[in-house]
């Protein structure tokens, strides 16, 4: 089948105008029982559905030819830096020279990755793309510039370290350490070892570093599932700081923290740590951070870090002082408030705190705590706290001489 230029699909449009009908689809039928000669004097007819797709075409978007998905090129159930952890995992246990079907099918046996989520053919594509089987110097070339911000909190960048074993609850599990760093003058905004990766957990650190040295105007962190979510979104959209992420397989954009992470291994986890709760091995750590990294000359600075970060104190913003920053770090849901001014979340029915009856709410929540009080929303309104239906509380006292 030959393809229509788009000279001949204008010639057709325009025919419309100049047509007999009453209304424009009896033009486009009277239109599709015309011939139209193409640039080589080649004769051809159209059915009016066609014409009628290049007419809604190009009053939409200027031009015949479908837009094609929006999505194209994109994945969008897999993440490039999962997908990197299971193919390095994966990898391990294959011999060389596997072949790429070999190694999809021991990520899907292994529980890495699971079939709804990533097929065959997009793994290949997605493999290829990013160099995954080849080692980061030998990837695809990226530009690569030494960058500094001038100020203090201008950016932190922010990663995850796999740190040793602790004993939690009699069983050895393995900890994490999740830290901030200050990008001008190198500061450890703040670092805690965790035995799980989460949402939770890292709300729970974000939370600490903004207590002790103010907001930051952006967050520079990688796309892997944890730091790419819906909550550290929200959560930074909520403080006005701008999330920044590297480009796929790109470690070395995070230079910082990277070589933080090194003193870290050879400065403290080299040493003899008590590794018998995660408590004592934050308490050594914050210890570390403060008596020794901290008051040590950083030979690209000149200066001490905390000396550094002490010339821009003026500029610091930090949080007011009060109990509503906390809900800064709650998830969020919308609810759709009923005509009795009562919502459901989490299988219990509420009081919505003033009459916002039929109409959508947002509620915030603490994950990690169920007992924390749920703060409704409208737009950017905060309305209060919730309250738990009490049906028979709320049962109004008879009139006076009335019947029940």
């Amino acid at each position: 089948m030959q393809k229509v230029s788009e000279y001949l699909k204008l010639r057709v449009l325009a025919a419309i105008d100049l047509a007999e009908g009453r209304s424009i689809r009896d033009r486009i039928r009277a239109v599709a029982a015309r011939g139209f000669a193409d640039e080589q004097g080649r004769e051809h007819r159209f059915t009016w559905r066609t014409i009628e797709t290049w007419r809604v075409r190009y009053h939409k978007h200027g031009f015949t030819a479908s837009g094609g998905r929006r999505d194209k090129g994109t994945f969008r159930k897999a993440e490039p830096e999962a997908v990197q952890e299971a193919v390095d995992q994966a990898r391990a246990r294959l011999r060389p020279g596997f072949r790429l079907s070999q190694l999809y099918r021991t990520c899907i046996e292994q529980g890495l990755l699971r079939r709804e989520q990533i097929a065959p053919n997009t793994f290949r594509r997605m493999v290829r793309r990013y160099d995954m089987l080849k080692p980061d110097a030998e990837a695809a070339s990226k530009e690569r510039l030494c960058f500094a911000k001038r100020f203090a909190n201008q950016m932190w960048q922010a990663d995850t370290l796999v740190g040793p074993f602790v004993t939690e609850a009699g069983t050895p599990r393995q900890s994490r350490l999740i830290a901030f760093l200050d990008d001008a003058s190198r500061v450890c905004c703040h670092g805690q070892f965790f035995c799980e990766e989460n949402h939770a957990t890292l709300k729970t650190a974000l939370r600490a570093a903004l207590y002790k040295r103010g907001i930051p105007q952006s967050l520079y962190v990688d796309n892997g599932s944890v730091y790419a979510g819906k909550d550290l979104t929200v959560v930074c959209g909520r403080l006005g700081c701008l999330l920044c992420h590297t480009p796929v397989r790109d470690a070395a954009a995070k230079g910082k923290i990277e070589r933080f992470f090194r003193t870290v291994r050879e400065q403290f986890l080299c040493r003899q740590l008590d590794l018998s709760s995660l408590a004592a091995l934050n308490a050594q750590f914050t210890r570390w951070v403060e008596d020794e990294y901290h008051d040590t000359l950083h030979s690209a600075l000149g200066l001490k870090p905390v000396d550094r970060f002490a010339l821009d104190i003026a500029r610091i913003r930090y949080l007011a002082p009060g109990q509503a920053n906390d809900e800064l770090f709650y998830s969020e849901a919308t609810r759709t408030v009923k005509a009795d001014n009562t919502f459901s979340f989490a299988g219990r029915r509420y009081e919505a705190p003033r009459d916002v009856r039929s109409r959508a709410i947002l509620v915030r929540h603490d994950p990690g705590d169920a007992a924390a009080p749920l703060i409704v929303y409208l737009g950017a309104d905060r309305l209060g706290e919730a309250r738990p239906l009490d049906p028979v509380g709320n049962d109004r006292a008879p009139a006076q001489g009335g019947a029940l």
